[in-house]
C-alpha cells in the first residue's frame, strides 16, 4: 500500500468508527439521562466532522500541482487542520454551556451510570486503536490534517475515560452533580488542545517558518559544504510548509572562477543532503551567485536575510 492509499485508507477508517461512536454515546447518553455522555457525543460530532475534513483534505492535497495550483494542494490540509481546531472549540463551549445550565438550573437527577459506563469502554478502547494507528499514518507521511485527526482522538480517549471515572464515581457515591462538573473539566481539556491545533495550522496557512529545529538541520548542511566546497557564503534562507511539505529557499554564492555546471552539482548535493536529514516530501530551491555578488552574505549558521 503507497503512502497516498494508506492516508485515505487511514481518513476512512476514522469516519466509519466516529459515526459508530457517535450512535453509541448519543443512545446511551439519553437513555441513561447522563450530561457528560450527551457532551461526549456532541464531541464525537466534531470528530466526525474532523474526520470527513481530513478526508477531503487527503484526497485534495494527493492531486500534483496544476495551472491553477503550481505548489501543489498541501494547503488543504493545514485548511483541514484549521477547521478542525476551530470545531474542537465549538464542541467544548456548548458543552460548557450544557453542563453550566444543568449546573445553574440544578437540574442533577437520577442518572442510570450503567449503559454509560460500557459505552464509554467501547469507546475509549475503539478510539485508542484508531488514534495509534492515525498517528503511525501521520508522522510517516507528515500530513498535518491527519494528525490533526489523530489529536483529536487523543482529546477524545482523555474525555471518554474522564466521564467513565466520574459514571463510575456517580455510581458508587451517588453524587450527580458530578455529572456537569466532569462535563465542564472535560470541555477545558478538549478546548486546550483546539487552540493548539488551530495555532500550528494557522501557521502554515500564513507561511510561518519551519520550527527552529529544522533550520538548525538545513544551516548544519550548509556549514558542511562551506567547509569542504567552494562555497563562500549564503543569504535569503526562507522557509514554510504546505501540508506534509516543507518548501526551502536560499541565495548560495561561489567563488568567481568556478563553471556553471560545478555551482549547479554542488547545489543538487546540498538539496539531496536536506532531504535526506528532513524527510523526502522536501522541496530546495538554491539560487547560485558569484562571490563578487555577496552582500551581508553568512559563513555561519544564522538565517541570514
Amino acid at each position: 500500500m503507497n503512502i497516498e492509499t494508506e492516508k485515505k485508507f487511514a481518513a476512512g477508517l476514522s469516519i466509519f468508527s466516529n459515526a459508530s461512536i457517535i450512535i453509541l454515546k448519543l443512545i446511551a447518553g439519553f437513555i441513561s439521562g447522563s450530561i457528560s455522555v450527551i457532551s461526549e457525543a456532541i464531541h464525537s460530532m466534531s470528530d466526525l466532522l474532523a474526520s470527513c475534513l481530513t478526508f477531503f483534505s487527503v484526497m485534495k492535497s494527493a492531486q500534483p500541482a496544476d495551472s491553477d495550483h503550481p505548489y501543489g494542494h498541501g494547503k488543504y490540509e493545514d485548511m483541514s487542520g484549521f477547521l478542525e481546531g476551530l470545531l474542537i472549540i465549538f464542541a467544548a463551549v456548548y458543552i460548557i454551556y450544557e453542563a453550566a445550565e444543568k449546573l445553574y438550573m440544578n437540574k442533577s437527577g437520577e442518572i442510570d451510570t450503567v449503559i454509560g459506563i460500557v459505552v464509554m469502554l467501547i469507546a475509549v478502547a475503539a478510539n485508542f486503536l484508531v488514534s495509534k494507528y492515525l498517528f503511525y499514518v501521520a508522522k510517516k507521511s507528515e500530513s498535518l490534517s491527519l494528525l490533526a485527526d489523530a489529536e483529536h482522538l487523543n482529546t477524545d480517549i482523555l474525555s471518554s475515560a474522564g466521564v467513565l471515572a466520574g459514571l463510575v464515581l456517580i455510581k458508587f457515591t451517588g453524587l450527580h452533580i458530578l455529572d456537569s462538573v466532569i462535563a465542564i473539566l472535560v470541555a477545558a481539556f478538549i478546548m486546550r488542545t483546539g487552540f493548539y491545533i488551530t495555532k500550528k495550522a494557522l501557521n502554515n496557512l500564513l507561511d510561518g517558518s519551519l520550527p527552529q529545529e529544522n533550520l538548525q538541520v538545513i544551516e548544519d548542511v550548509l556549514d558542511n559544504f562551506i567547509k569542504s566546497k567552494k562555497i563562500t557564503g549564503y543569504k535569503g534562507l526562507k522557509s514554510r510548509r504546505a501540508g506534509s511539505k516543507k518548501n526551502i529557499e536560499l541565495t548560495l554564492f561561489f567563488q568567481n572562477e568556478m563553471t556553471i555546471h560545478d555551482c549547479h552539482k554542488i547545489c543538487d548535493e546540498i538539496e539531496e543532503a536536506v532531504s535526506l536529514k528532513l524527510g523526502g516530501n522536501t522541496a530546495v530551491f538554491i539560487h547560485a551567485e558569484p562571490e563578487a555578488y555577496c552582500r551581508k552574505c553568512s559563513k555561519k549558521s544564522h538565517p541570514a536575510i
